[in-house]
């Protein structure tokens, strides 16, 4: 049975021109016990009193236990002429909407003794992989694996969480941040910054079918043209976790 309940805005700020994010409190005062890399689905009605929904992935960095007052954070990409869209933009501060969930096994397993996991996201497709950086500082501590992070945008101003992610690796060593931009390099491009898509920078990495889990998460032709990339490397399939992202009106 799925059980549905409310979440109440708590907080709002743009990431991106089109992209938000969003911080709710379950109003029935429970806990969201989720794993990172899960989503949410969000209920509600067309004009025409249509029942609908859509899916977003949590992004919460949950450090220890979760608790009626942890917020559940979403990142929303707003489309022209959207129904969720609409929906969020008119959401004022303490005015609820109705969720179920968490859903979803776009997470990192248990029982893996791989040695380094490749992260290719685009767009909001980073958000389970912001969710995840707790458990994977965790991992580089106690397994010693390596960790690269791939993230595919336009231009500068759409590197979602980019500042948390650049932050990251610098704490932690054993995690790579690699930007890639499709349009418009960073005018004092880092390092680690690469002019491209994510699965032409792929490449650079040689993915390895002995050492390596590829999780990824976004656009669908990314996605696609990612999996063949890596099958071809000869990653076996159940190596390769994916999530497809697609905007919905």
């Amino acid at each position: 049975m799925i059980v549905h309940y409310p979440l109440e805005l708590v907080g709002r700020r743009m990431l991106a021109p089109s992209v938000a994010h969003l911080s709710f409190l379950r109003a029935d005062g429970e806990p969201l016990a989720f794993v990172p890399g899960q989503f949410l689905q969000v209920h509600f009605h067309y004009a025409d009193g249509k029942p609908t929904k859509r899916s977003y992935s949590v992004a919460t960095v949950l450090e220890g236990s979760s608790t009626p007052q942890t917020p559940i954070e979403i990142a929303v990409s707003y489309v022209s002429g959207g129904a969720a869209t609409e929906l969020f933009e008119k959401l004022d501060i303490g005015q609820r909407i109705e969720a179920s969930g968490p859903y979803g096994r776009f997470c990192l397993m248990p029982n893996d003794a791989n040695r380094r996991y490749l992260l290719i996201g685009t767009g909001t497709g980073v958000t389970p992989y912001r969710a995840m950086l707790p458990l994977l500082a965790q991992q580089i501590r106690e397994r010693g694996i390596e960790v690269v992070l791939l993230f595919g945008a336009r231009h500068p101003g759409e590197l979602l969480y980019g500042d948390e992610f650049a932050a990251f690796a610098e704490a932690n060593p054993g995690f790579r941040f690699v930007p890639c931009f499709s349009r418009e390099m960073p005018a004092t491009p880092r390092a680690d910054d690469r002019s491209g898509y994510v699965q032409h920078a792929l490449t650079e990495f040689a993915p390895d079918p002995e050492r390596d889990i590829a999780y990824l998460c976004g656009n669908p032709n990314m996605v696609d043209a990612a999996f063949e990339q890596l099958k071809l490397a000869g990653l076996p399939v159940p190596h390769i976790r994916r999530e497809k992202y697609v905007s919905s009106k």
